[in-house]
């Protein structure tokens, strides 16, 4: 458990603001535009990106399953989706005969 410097546990506010005045130092930061939760969502961004499989994904953040893992961050989900789909691409493309060679 974390508390305050007085010894009290910390709510949602004491965590906003102990973070707000982390980011106030850091240079080209609004500290005023993002939340802990931002870290969260980045999280998930970086690791969908990396090609980290969603069910991986899932399990780091906490989730029960993917289905709230896809439902909340499936902006961040959609190049992995993506990067799939140019590999059937990219299969299937392989498997087509050559248009500039007679068919045997």
């Amino acid at each position: 458990m974390f508390s305050t410097r007085l010894g009290t546990p910390l709510d949602a506010a004491d965590v906003r603001r102990a973070f707000r005045d982390a980011l106030r130092d850091v240079p080209g930061v609004d500290e005023t535009r993002w939340t802990p939760r931002e870290l969260r969502h980045s999280f998930v961004s970086l690791l969908s990106d990396s090609g980290l499989p969603l069910e991986e994904i899932s399990r780091r953040v906490g989730h029960r399953s993917t289905q709230v893992t896809e439902l909340v961050y499936r902006k961040q989900l959609r190049p992995v989706v993506q990067s799939g789909a140019v590999l059937m691409d990219k299969i299937f493309e392989a498997s087509l005969p050559d248009p500039g060679l007679p068919e045997a």
